[in-house]
């Protein structure tokens, strides 16, 4: 990972798991421990961990926090604006770069806070990003410069891979399929592991095979790099067992169909989610 330069100060506004993971890599990355400042009244016990550690600014006062050049919102969208609202004034007469990860939260929501000349990063993360193994989509607001956004990116691969995505409309299929992506996967192993209890096997067995085969497949999908379609076909012999079992899977109505219906479901919530206070009710 590049060595992260801060601007100046650094406010983590929240420190839960997805926090404090973000907290960990940018320690690794170099950051000034200095710099940074988290404001979270219960930080997870892997943050507290890292702020104890690295004597970070934990709940500073409002002169401090109001020294701020970036503000990262890493709480829960349902209580964002709780949040937000003893923070945002302290930046009346000069907004910082803001940094979303709070899913169903767009720019828009955040401006409301610090004003529409406020610089506004929205991005989604997933899962695995906790472990330092996920993969998220950004999109910036126009008034947020190339070093920003460069920053940005940095202070996000602490989280794993980072793409940018053209605008914010699409962060809502970024949140369909890789925000939520994490939970189909799960089900896939829960599914796999039940047909294997109806065959006959133990379920303590079934789910040891469930799961082994499907962390297995993501290990070498990653480490061949080749398309998904190509390693598919690559164990899938004529006539033999896999076939059997895709041509149910692949049929009109299978799994890509099926899939196909719950990403646009997922996407459509996102959408709800993004635009008025009342449908926001729930995170990715």
């Amino acid at each position: 990972m590049t060595t992260i330069s801060l601007p100046g100060p650094l406010l983590l506004l929240g420190a839960g798991r997805m926090g404090a993971a973000m907290l960990e890599g940018w320690l690794k990355a170099g950051v000034d421990a200095s710099r940074i400042m988290v404001r979270d009244p219960a930080p997870s016990p892997q943050a507290a961990q890292a702020i104890a550690a690295h004597s970070i600014s934990l709940n500073p006062d409002a002169r401090e926090m109001a020294k701020a050049a970036l503000l990262v919102a890493a709480v829960k969208p349902q209580v964002m604006d709780e949040a937000l609202a003893p923070v945002a004034p302290l930046f009346a007469a000069r907004p910082p770069l803001v940094l979303s990860i709070a899913a169903g939260r767009d720019m828009a929501s955040f401006k409301a806070h610090f004003g529409p000349a406020a610089p506004v990063i929205r991005a989604m993360p997933n899962t695995p990003s906790a472990i330092g193994r996920g993969i998220t989509g950004f999109a910036a607001s126009a008034e947020v410069t190339g070093e920003q956004k460069e920053l940005a990116r940095q202070l996000l691969a602490a989280l794993g891979e980072v793409v940018e995505v053209e605008s914010e409309e699409q962060i809502d299929a970024v949140t369909a399929v890789s925000g939520s992506g994490p939970a189909y996967v799960f089900l896939l192993a829960e599914c796999l592991g039940h047909a294997g209890r109806k065959l006959g096997l133990e379920a303590e067995l079934a789910g040891k095979l469930a799961r082994a085969t499907v962390t297995g497949a993501a290990a070498l999908m990653e480490q061949s790099g080749q398309p998904p379609g190509d390693l598919r076909a690559a164990v899938t012999s004529p006539g033999g067992t896999t076939q059997a079992a895709l041509e149910v899977l692949m049929a009109d109505d299978g799994l890509c169909a099926l899939m196909e219906r719950a990403v646009a479901a997922a996407q459509e919530r996102s959408r709800q989610l993004a635009g008025k206070d009342e449908k926001r009710d729930s995170g990715s």
